[in-house]
């Protein structure tokens, strides 16, 4: 179960996506304190110099071809133990697995979550042939993002910082996942949009020069979102580009679906024009949204597992339906007190959105997260 100050903060990230997933939204905050952290030491040697190749793909045995690992998925330190475990039974699947374990709070501080480089994790997740590239997140204050990509100083000290992160474990590079920069409005929007890619362009290639992965996390890129990440740029330096393909919508709107085929469409079209499909990564959702149906309810939205979702269903003796136009479960019930609707994702759901990501060659998924998911989904993702 995800404890009360872990949902606040999930809560916080997917809220920053839906910002820009659905133009019609408002931003709604986290009201809760988040967990206590500890920073990474700035005496933390960097790594040194000598240039490597960057590592070639698995091979399976006996043949040529790469293995067919077409998944990554983000691991929540609040559930780290079973998402762990889970990550072990489909190793085989698993191209990369990025913990969700640190957060940017400075230009030169990182903190580390709870549980953050836990040597048996990441030992574990090697032996079973998986990458290990954690997250680092941020949820600064309005504008302290902006300044960092915006001073080459800030970004130089900032780009320090992440080097010095990743040289605390035998990781296999960084994925950023920076949202804040998604609210820049128009006045600094280009400079920001200009400093990002100029702090990703660094990292990238100085997580190259030891061998490392450089993955970049990002909103949806449709005619209304999304502008602020310069995807062109990027998927030339990136080696991985993560699109949150959910909160469509979100706990600060009104009840839906959290992704939807014509959706996935449009992303796609404009993505593949950027980026070169093989760079890309889908993410879907195991999760979802409980909404009260009525939308002038003050009652809280809650976030769901899609096993809590399920449970939740039985539990009311609700009936599953599926919403074929957008390609999504949910269902109704009344909590004694109002009517409650909830929509997530499963495996049919699923099975229902990877057409769409055929049609535009993109064969690479990420999901969030390890340990919420429809245990169906993993023979449906081998499919393709």
């Amino acid at each position: 179960m995800i404890t009360t100050g872990a949902v606040a903060r999930l809560s916080r990230s997917l809220a920053l996506a839906g910002l820009i997933a659905a133009t019609a939204l408002t931003t709604a905050s986290g009201a809760e304190s988040a967990p206590q952290t500890e920073s990474i030491p700035a005496s933390v040697p960097l790594p040194g110099p000598p240039p490597a190749a960057v590592p070639a793909p698995e091979q399976a045995p006996g043949s040529d071809a790469p293995v067919p690992r077409t998944v990554s998925a983000w691991l929540p330190y609040w559930d780290q133990e079973g998402a762990y475990q889970d990550a072990l039974r489909h190793a085989d699947q698993l191209h990369t697995v990025s913990p969700f374990w640190y957060e940017a709070v400075s230009a030169g501080r990182i903190d580390a979550h709870p549980g953050a480089g836990e040597r048996g994790i990441i030992d574990g997740l090697h032996r079973a042939g998986t990458k290990v590239v954690p997250t680092v997140m941020e949820t600064m204050r309005s504008g302290a993002l902006a300044a960092i990509l915006t001073s080459p100083a800030r970004r130089a000290e900032h780009t320090d910082a992440l080097m010095r992160t990743v040289a605390t474990r035998d990781y296999d590079g960084l994925d950023l996942d920076y949202e804040t920069i998604a609210a820049t409005g128009d006045a600094t929007y280009a400079a920001v949009r200009d400093g990002f890619t100029a702090l990703v362009t660094d990292l990238c290639r100085r997580l190259h020069t030891q061998g490392k992965q450089c993955v970049v996390t990002v909103f949806p890129k449709t005619a209304t979102t999304g502008r602020i990440w310069d995807y062109a740029a990027l998927g030339r330096v990136a080696d991985r580009v993560r699109i949150m393909g959910y909160n469509l919508h979100w706990s600060g709107g009104d009840p839906g679906p959290l992704a939807d085929t014509h959706w996935y469409e449009d992303i796609l079209a404009r993505t593949t024009a950027l980026v070169p499909p093989a760079k890309l990564e889908m993410g879907l959702p195991a999760y979802g949204w409980n909404w009260p149906s009525d939308s002038t309810s003050t009652a809280a939205t809650r976030h769901v597992t899609w096993k809590e979702a399920e449970e939740l269903r039985l539990e009311q003796g609700a009936p599953y339906r599926f919403d074929e136009v957008s390609g999504t479960p949910y269902f109704t019930y009344d909590d004694g007190t109002e009517s409650r609707e909830v929509w997530y994702q499963d495996a049919r759901g699923i099975a229902a959105h990877l057409p769409v990501l055929r049609k535009h060659g993109v064969v690479n998924t990420a999901l969030w997260a390890l340990d919420f998911e429809d245990p169906e989904i993993w023979p449906v993702l081998a499919g393709g």
